[in-house]
């Protein structure tokens, strides 16, 4: 991935250009604006990303139940959000204005755990058969 530094778990990965830094846009209701499916209104795009907070209840996980997270990362994660929030977003699958999480499932878990409402998202719509696909 182009614009990341690339460490050792206990530095973490942290973008070289700070997420503020991207342009609002506007969005249509296709977007999540107005649908209430948990999606922030303010959007932010910058090449081809969009980035959205969107809450975590609206994230659908269907493969948390397969797989166990590490609790040492998990709780270093947490301590680290706490402090200075999330620096890396996670990738969340739109179909049909539903929100699907396959990765960062231990940043998922830590917002959870801190009780926070919203994660920051890297969104990228897709089709059913998408999530099909992800889903085997």
């Amino acid at each position: 991935m182009t614009g990341f530094v690339h460490l050792p778990y206990k530095l973490r990965t942290f973008p070289t250009k700070s997420l503020a830094a991207y342009k609002p846009v506007a969005c249509s209701a296709t977007s999540g604006e107005g649908t209430g499916n948990g999606a922030a209104v303010n959007f932010q795009k910058n090449r081809g990303l969009v980035i959205a907070e969107i809450a975590v209840d609206k994230i659908r996980r269907p493969l948390s139940r397969t797989r166990a997270n590490d609790p040492d990362k998990v709780k270093a994660l947490m301590e680290s959000i706490a402090q200075i929030g999330l620096q890396e977003p996670i990738d969340v699958l739109e179909v049909d204005g539903v929100y699907y999480g396959f990765s960062g499932c231990h940043r998922f878990e830590a917002h959870q755990r801190l009780g926070l409402p919203t994660i920051r998202c890297r969104i990228r719509r897709g089709t059913k058969e998408t999530l099909r696909h992800h889903m085997r």
